[in-house]
């Protein structure tokens, strides 16, 4: 260690008491954190490119400072969802101040694992106060038995008004309208149920009937529009 001269010639005073860091809430305990390997709890946070074209969900698992489990998440463009492939690689494994300065392709997920290194290191995650916090594979139930993003994609005009494209619960397919025209429900298929029942060997018509479902007052309507097609 190199010292200025000024330094050198100070004369030494006393340093007083010393607590330590303040303490975090992780998994049900009160961490003073000193060392990466300290940190640990499961949280999510929301990315976004320097553009503001597209955003990447991005869900931690940490255990002593690894991060044990990712999921990631993205809408905005095709290159994410590659970026996103590889990152499914490159995070597990390494530690939260790697995974911080480790370029994750896109810079959508970077500023996602920025904004989840504050949570995590500061004791904001979801875990906070869960004694314990969740098992690895908790990412996964975020997502459901058919383990697809929920997702919601919606399309309005003033001179026709909205269309339901795609909600949580899968792919619309009618819109229920009433005598004024006003949406009251809509049918939809769960894309993941539907595929589930492909692969098995369920004949299409059959899988399509039994993954359709609506929600609302679907059958009161008075007509049902393709919202892809009128």
């Amino acid at each position: 260690m190199n010292y200025s001269v000024e330094v050198e010639n100070m004369c030494p005073v006393g340093k007083g008491a010393y607590h330590g860091p303040a303490p975090i809430p992780e998994e049900g305990k009160w961490v003073q954190a000193k060392e990466i390997s300290d940190i640990s709890g499961l949280t999510h946070g929301i990315g976004w490119c320097a553009p503001q074209q597209g955003c990447c969900k991005l869900s931690l698992n940490v255990k002593d400072g690894i991060i044990e489990e990712a999921l990631l998440e993205t809408i905005g463009c095709s290159g994410m969802t590659h970026s996103a492939a590889m990152c499914s690689e490159i995070l597990p494994g390494k530690t939260i101040l790697e995974a911080l300065n480790t370029d994750l392709v896109c810079d959508a997920i970077n500023t996602a694992m920025r904004e989840l290194f504050l949570q995590i290191v500061y004791g904001r995650t979801q875990t906070a106060f869960s004694e314990g916090g969740l098992p690895i594979g908790a990412g996964l139930e975020d997502l459901g038995g058919t383990l697809r993003s929920q997702v919601g994609t919606m399309y309005g005009t003033k001179v026709k008004g909205a269309r339901y494209l795609e909600m949580a619960e899968g792919y619309v397919t009618r819109m229920a309208l009433d005598k004024d025209n006003y949406i009251i429900g809509y049918e939809f298929v769960n894309l993941g149920k539907l595929l589930k029942a492909i692969k098995k060997g369920d004949d299409a018509n059959d899988a399509v009937k039994a993954a359709t479902g609506n929600y609302g007052r679907f059958d009161e309507a008075v007509r049902y529009v393709d919202p892809r097609e009128e």
